[in-house]
């Protein structure tokens, strides 16, 4: 009976253990799924034949405790701190806002790539300079917050990042800046005292970091559903989904997984989870995969067993290489 006793003990903690968050967040391979389907191009169609278009994401939750203690559990994960997943000063639902947002610019962005690329009109402008990061410690914790676009600065009118870092190294330490910020539909002003960026340093900061907020037009409707999966690092894919309902053989017969963060000018930025996605790709059963040149070139590699990997820092460059490639049998 005692050992019965034991054994039930054991097993109630086991279970308690696997089911119990820790704060850690777990990392997993997520089988790469086919572009087309979430794709429509006005005047376009889904292709039809043996090539395709895959793009690639990572699987992320709370890890159990019982996961944080073996982190060999499950096949290509990895473990991460929460500040990995969630900056200090934002919450997780914050979080999600950001992931849908860097999702909604990224097809908006590689629309615009694919559309230029075939000669087609595109116009944007700028609108203001976009929060992408808050800094731990500094003044704008919990008050400014990823996605937040700053608009003015005082009674100036903010169209670009580069014009608000300009204005803002005009300013000493402890002053006084006023923004006027749109997070969402909404507008807000915003009030907070500069620091120095560093120690020793004289240049005054309130710890945020910034990008190109845009107003994209495009000739054409392009629609792109990701079925809720956040960030920016499909772009590529997108990019190439985009020309190729549009009429133009992309793939070659060749089952082409594609991931990278792409800008306006069609280069192509490094990603995370790169592990997690190469064995995502490799359960799909695509035999190329296209990845940011550099350490995630290097990393796939590492994990892709028989797919070719091609290192690309550009959309043309992708293009480029997909033409190259031989026929598929």
């Amino acid at each position: 009976m005692r050992l019965l006793g034991v054994l039930a003990t054991v097993l109630v903690t086991t279970l308690v253990l696997w089911v119990f968050p820790s704060s850690d967040y777990i990392f997993l391979p997520d089988k790469a799924h086919p572009v087309a389907p979430l794709v429509t191009v006005q005047g376009g169609h889904d292709p039809h034949g043996p090539g395709a278009i895959y793009f690639v994401d990572v699987y992320i939750r709370k890890a159990t405790v019982l996961e944080t203690w073996f982190g060999g559990m499950h096949d290509g994960a990895d473990l991460h701190p929460a500040s990995d997943v969630v900056p200090p000063g934002v919450t997780s639902a914050e979080q999600q806002t950001v992931d849908a947002g860097e999702m909604r610019t990224s097809q908006e962005i590689a629309a615009a790539v694919a559309l230029r690329s075939l000669g087609e009109k595109v116009t944007w402008k700028d609108t203001g300079a976009l929060v992408t990061a808050v800094e731990p410690g500094f003044p704008a914790v919990g008050k400014l917050a990823p996605t937040d676009v700053i608009i003015k600065l005082g009674a100036t009118r903010v169209r670009t990042p580069d014009a608000l870092s300009a204005a803002m190294h005009a300013l000493a330490i402890g002053s006084t800046v006023t923004f006027t910020v749109r997070r969402g539909t909404h507008t807000r002003v915003v009030v907070l005292h500069t620091v120095a960026s560093a120690k020793g340093s004289r240049r005054g900061v309130v710890g945020i970091l910034l990008d190109r907020a845009l107003a994209i037009e495009l000739p054409r409707r392009v629609s792109i559903d990701a079925h809720g999966v956040g960030g920016p690092s499909a772009g590529l894919a997108f990019a190439l989904e985009v020309r190729e309902e549009l009429g133009h053989d992309v793939t070659h017969g060749h089952r082409i997984a594609a991931t990278g963060q792409i800008l306006l000018d069609g280069t192509v930025l490094p990603i995370g989870g790169i592990k997690q996605k190469t064995i995502g790709a490799r359960k799909a059963g695509v035999d190329t995969f296209l990845v940011p040149a550099g350490a995630n070139a290097t990393e796939a590699r590492r994990y892709a067993g028989g797919i070719r990997v091609i290192a690309v820092k550009s959309y043309s460059q992708a293009l480029h290489a997909m033409a190259t490639l031989p026929q598929a049998a």
